[in-house]
């Protein structure tokens, strides 16, 4: 994309430079150059329009004044071409030179019809590039200055040439700002698709940042806790510590298979050819192995499950209900010493309302929400619920998720 520095318009001039500079000046070239030199050949025209086509008239006397008058018309068709050269790094300033230089050949040989080839191409590129002061200003004034000198020196151009000239200086700007509009149309298009697609791609980031944090947060909590049992209990109670490892090992294994998941879910299957994860995302059928895990780890939780038989929720939101219990969980487990815990998921008005209390010691002041909160917070309003943090009645803290219900389709 182009950078926020210049313009879109700009920035596609410069994309498709060289292409832009030397067709326009290989094609006036062509065009201008070889017409003018044929036309302002001596004894090819009649003289009776006045300015210097007393060169074309006397060619049979003067053969030097008149082959002087030749390179004149043809030096003057060569500047518009040549200077379109620079019109890639200058289009103001081209289109001045290019509009100069057609202007001093209908006052110094209004004889001769010049092609306008250049001049098209440098007021279209000119007012496409931005340059659109310099187009107006500079074209209108030489246009006005031709007419002056015109009026002084009885140069004959008719009414009806000064109209047609004028209307043609018109019309062609306008073309150049529908090419401008057009441009600048595309160019927001591809940038609003372009900033579309950032916030996509971050919001998929910040999606799997949370699943990550989620599984890791859940699963080392478990494991920590499980070593500083077995590291206790291994010469005392051999038993008991075989049984922290197993616990480990389990515990290891399902976080593995879950960070698996959602690597390949951000890998998209590209590099490993897979066609699916290799662990199904957990639902709400999984709550019960959940609060065992915790169970497990010497947290007494009671798991009260409320829900209709009728049609299941999407899996969007069993995984969301599912990773704020487990995220509510694991902070009980890890900030507040408490002993138990309760977990009730059922149906209010129109919502899963799932509520996480504990026993254990509720912060002292205002309850400031963490990374962790703020994350849980974060996957209910994406769903359009939301949830509340709150000191619960046997202290500790309460936390109240509600998500609306979407039956799935």
């Amino acid at each position: 994309m182009p950078p926020h520095a210049e313009s879109d318009a700009t920035w596609y001039f410069r994309a498709h430079g060289p292409l832009l500079v030397w067709v326009p000046v290989v094609l006036s070239l062509i065009i201008q150059v070889p017409a003018v030199a044929l036309q302002a050949w001596p004894g090819r025209l009649r003289g009776g329009q006045g300015g210097f086509d007393r060169f074309d008239r006397f060619d049979l006397d003067r053969p030097g004044l008149a082959l002087t008058g030749w390179l004149l018309a043809v030096g003057l068709a060569l500047i518009g071409p040549l200077a379109l050269i620079g019109a890639r790094r200058f289009p103001g300033q081209a289109v001045a030179v290019v509009a100069a230089a057609a202007g001093a050949f209908t006052v110094l040989r209004p004889d001769i019809g010049l092609p306008p080839a250049a001049l098209i191409f440098a007021v279209l590129l000119g007012i496409a590039r931005g340059a659109r002061v310099w187009v107006y200003s500079s074209v209108g004034a030489i246009w006005v200055l031709v007419l002056v000198f015109a009026g002084m020196f009885d140069v004959g151009l008719y009414p009806l040439r000064i109209a047609g000239t004028t209307l043609a200086l018109a019309v062609l700007m306008g073309i150049g700002e529908g090419i401008r509009s057009r441009r600048e149309r595309l160019a927001q298009r591809r940038s609003e698709a372009d900033a579309r697609r950032t916030s996509a791609e971050q919001r998929e980031r910040v999606r799997i940042a949370r699943e990550l944090h989620d599984v890791l947060a859940h699963s080392l909590s478990q494991i920590n806790v499980q070593a500083g049992v077995g590291l206790h209990l291994i010469h005392t109670r051999p038993e008991q510590a075989a049984q922290a490892l197993a616990s480990i090992k389990s515990t290891s294994k399902t976080a593995l298979d879950e960070v698996r998941m959602v690597l390949g879910i951000l890998r998209g299957g590209s590099e490993t050819g897979d066609a699916a994860p290799l662990a199904p995302e957990p639902d709400l059928a999984d709550l019960p192995a959940l609060v065992e895990s915790f169970r497990v780890q010497k947290l007494e939780v009671t798991l009260v499950v409320a829900l209709d038989a009728g049609p299941t929720a999407p899996a969007a939101t069993q995984l969301a209900l599912y990773r704020l219990c487990q995220e509510a969980l694991t902070n009980v487990l890890r900030h507040a010493h408490a002993t138990t815990a309760s977990v009730s998921l059922g149906l209010g008005v129109g919502n899963y309302l799932l509520i996480v209390t504990d026993d254990g010691a509720a912060p002292a002041g205002p309850i400031t929400p963490g990374g962790g909160l703020l994350g849980m917070r974060e996957r209910a309003e994406l769903l359009g619920g939301s949830l509340q943090v709150a000191r619960g009645e046997r202290g500790g803290v309460q936390i109240q998720a509600r998500i609306p219900v979407r039956r799935q389709q």
